[in-house]
């Protein structure tokens, strides 16, 4: 499979594309912070950087893209050329690193992905606020 694109046309679309404070992060910020959350983002010091920390609560959410970080992959990866099947292999890879070791230091880890922040924010904020709930020391 060829691409359509010359390398610096590629180049210059893949630089336009945000690893921070994405639409649908702030998309789901927006809706945290109305059902009056606070928290912290993309806290360096914690593996994989997540997107939003709740740090009393020791919650790590992440919001995954579904390109980038391969939903349901195992179903389209044989439709990529090699390069993007690795890309999204070693991306994929990181994301169980990262949540194996904030698992092990003590913190409460959730994956979102960007279909469902779209299809239905309300149970995702919702989710989320269970979470906290949850976490609570009497």
């Amino acid at each position: 499979m060829t691409d359509c694109m010359t390398k610096q046309q590629r180049s210059y679309v893949m630089s336009r594309i945000r690893g921070k404070n994405t639409s649908i992060e702030l998309i789901l910020r927006s809706a945290l912070h109305i059902k009056g959350r606070r928290f912290r983002t993309h806290v360096r010091d914690l593996p994989g950087t997540p997107d939003i920390v709740f740090s009393r609560a020791k919650l790590a959410v992440f919001v995954d893209g579904d390109f980038w970080h391969g939903y349901m992959f195992p179903r389209w990866e044989m439709t990529l050329p090699k390069f993007w099947r690795k890309k999204i292999r070693t991306n994929r890879a990181r994301d169980r690193r990262c949540h194996a070791r904030l698992r092990r230091a003590g913190w409460k880890v959730i994956r979102i992905w960007e279909h469902e922040i779209r299809r239905d924010i309300d149970n995702v904020v919702l989710r989320i606020i269970r979470h906290l709930e949850e976490s609570r020391i009497p």
